[in-house]
């Protein structure tokens, strides 16, 4: 949709890889729509993904014990997070959309995705103690996880051995972007892309292409855990 702002959070390390091609697809997709869109590229950026006392310059609030919670909400509050830090989190401020675009890691978003989370969605610019959930502090923006498997889509079934893929999606999901009132889209899966025909990869692409001309359409999923758990 024209006018609407998109940041794309992407973690692969190889771009020829079948999640650069579907981070690919989004961007001109969505650029043809008059999106703007940004694109955090963690690999290419060397993103650290460490948690660090190099989150904050200048003094500690507590310099006999460090407590990373406490040291980047007072560092946010009093504008001393790193510069890093604060790019990513105008990103997020600006953006309408977050796509997330990944393979999935041991049931997980890779280490540096997982970093990004850890480091950027701070206390006091994502959620405080008494504005979580509904109530979170990044209200009116809409989230979407969009990766690769290894497994095929039967594994991760009720009935698979790796259970419901929506399992996995509960802490991502619920609780990270529902914790800070980030509204969430269905998640985007494509099962097993290495294992199939280049054909079958090239009708993942297209129905990736398909779903972003009508996204700004979609309602949210209802963020309760009967979603993840029924």
């Amino acid at each position: 949709m024209a006018g609407k702002k998109v940041l794309i959070v992407y973690a692969h390390q190889e771009p020829k890889s079948f999640n650069g091609s579907l981070l690919k697809t989004a961007v001109e997709e969505l650029t043809k729509q008059g999106c703007s869109v940004t694109v955090s590229d963690l690999y290419a950026m060397q993103f650290e993904p460490r948690a660090t006392r190099n989150d904050i310059v200048g003094h500690l609030h507590n310099s006999e014990a460090f407590n990373y919670g406490v040291e980047t909400w007072e560092a946010y509050k009093r504008g001393a997070l790193s510069k890093d830090l604060v790019e990513e989190q105008k990103k997020v401020q600006e953006a309408d959309l977050l796509i997330f675009q990944f393979p999935l890691f041991w049931f997980n978003m890779p280490a540096i995705l997982k970093g990004w989370m850890d480091r950027v969605l701070v206390q006091g610019f994502a959620y405080d103690l008494s504005k979580a959930y509904d109530g979170g502090l990044l209200q009116g923006k809409l989230s979407l996880f969009s990766f690769t498997t290894g497994g095929g889509q039967e594994m991760y079934s009720k009935e698979g051995i790796g259970g419901d893929i929506r399992y996995v999606l509960w802490p991502m999901q619920h609780g990270i972007m529902h914790f800070c009132g980030v509204k969430v889209l269905e998640p985007h899966i494509c099962y097993a892309p290495e294992n199939v025909s280049e054909e079958k990869r090239k009708e993942m692409l297209a129905a990736w292409s398909q779903r972003l001309k009508t996204l700004w359409k979609e309602e949210p999923i209802d963020c309760s855990p009967e979603w993840y758990f029924k």
